[in-house]
């Protein structure tokens, strides 16, 4: 999907970038370098490539930094962070590598400016990235800075937000048409998939809101960015379709979720694109007469999030209250958010009682109320399909920071008109 991306960014054949071990890899000019930034969806972080050598011990990675041009990057007035990763190193000690790297940088800049950049490992003007495989060490500089994730209209969120990265990747998956086609998360959350699909949608750029590491760096020519800039405003459409019809839509349980999904859809620029509101997903009826998409990332684990009716009979239980009734004084904050713990295992290797009862009456629900739609939900639990007595036609490997997910399909069917009737 990646490469698909880079290709279309950068108006090219779709074999222009090519697959490498942790993403893609393809020839740019400095513009088009801005311009991924820019306008990627998929990516952590847009890295240029300056060295990729052999290497046997530590004084011979040391050798590799020193040998760059840094002096054509950045000058020594910029604040400089190392980060390394290494796959079947042979060296004993990454933190000692990295510190040979630093040396090799900062004694090439001493060298050849007369002084050195200072060390700042939380907010640094540059950073450079090294990786180590058995033989080869290969030195690049981040043009990005903060990841790409962070797009910087995110400011309220929940207690396991889904990374835009995470969920622009699920957008793809499913091969939405923002132009015809509704898209609706019924367990949104601070609306993060819903946002992230209305800005594609209104062809928001995803990075038109932050600012880039590469300004930082000497190649950096302003009017050049102003101009990519100006063309990005330009692109930007006010309706998610022609007609001006809203085709994205998004609910929770919890309307403090909901009010947070409406700030970042404000600062996103999105709410004129954009149906929020608050609402159970056992209960709410599809937001509009079209087919479409039901996309969503329900709460699993230690994920804290609303889980609709069943959820708040896993809550009630918890608590010792098997007849499923709220104490008054907690009525406010049930409202609010659910406590989903014991809802759903995230090795899925248990019944989960209540959580098994959620996605069960969840899928009863689809089947009443959603024929005709997709339904694509982002799972760690490999067994979901059977527990909702349903049959996944996709099963899209993705990873939740650490936790292996999938991102099931299920062609939703109307009750009483399976096999023909």
């Amino acid at each position: 999907m990646l490469a698909v991306e880079v290709a279309k960014v950068l108006n090219e054949p779709a074999d222009v970038a090519k697959a490498v071990r942790g993403g893609v890899r393809v020839e740019a000019s400095w513009r088009e370098v801005m311009q991924l930034n820019l306008h990627i969806r998929l990516a952590q972080r847009v890295l240029v490539q300056l060295a990729d050598q052999p290497y046997h011990v530590e004084d011979d990675i040391y050798e590799a930094a020193n040998d760059v041009a840094w002096e054509a990057w950045f000058t020594p007035r910029e604040t400089l962070r190392v980060d390394i990763t290494a796959q079947h190193s042979p060296l004993k000690s990454l933190n000692f590598a990295a510190l040979r790297v630093k040396d090799g940088v900062v004694d090439r800049l001493r060298s050849t400016c007369g002084t050195r950049p200072d060390i700042d490992t939380s907010h640094p003007h540059v950073r450079v990235h090294v990786h180590l495989d058995a033989t080869h060490v290969t030195l690049y500089i981040d043009t990005s800075g903060e990841p790409l994730f962070k797009r910087g209209w995110r400011e309220d969120k929940g207690d396991a937000p889904l990374k835009e990265t995470l969920a622009a990747a699920m957008i793809a998956a499913t091969g939405w048409d923002a132009r015809t086609m509704p898209l609706y998360d019924p367990c949104c959350g601070s609306g993060t998939v819903a946002i992230e699909a209305a800005q594609i949608a209104c062809n928001i750029p995803s990075g038109l809101q932050r600012r880039f590491g590469f300004s930082n760096l000497l190649p950096f020519q302003s009017h050049v960015w102003d101009g990519l800039l100006d063309q990005a405003h330009a692109g930007v459409i006010s309706g998610p379709s022609a007609s001006g019809e809203i085709l994205v839509f998004g609910s929770d349980v919890s309307h403090r979720m909901v009010d947070f999904a409406d700030r970042n859809a404000h600062r996103a620029g999105v709410t004129h694109a954009l149906h929020l509101r608050g609402g159970d997903a056992l209960q709410r009826t599809p937001p509009t007469e079209a087919m479409g998409i039901l996309l969503l990332n329900p709460p699993y684990g230690e994920r804290i999030a609303a889980a609709g009716v069943a959820g708040e009979r896993a809550a009630d239980r918890a608590e010792g209250r098997s007849d499923g009734r709220r104490q008054p004084n907690r009525h406010a904050d049930r409202q609010q958010e659910h406590v989903w713990r014991e809802a759903a295992q995230v090795d899925g290797g248990e019944d989960s009682g209540e959580g098994d009862a959620f996605f069960d009456r969840l899928a009863t629900h689809w089947k009443q109320h959603f024929g005709g739609w997709q339904a694509w939900l982002l799972t760690p639990d490999m067994k979901l399909p059977g527990k909702m007595r349903m049959k996944a036609s996709r099963r899209v490997p993705m990873w939740n920071g650490p936790i292996e997910c999938r991102l099931f399909r299920f062609d939703l069917t109307a009750m009483g008109k399976r096999h023909g009737e």
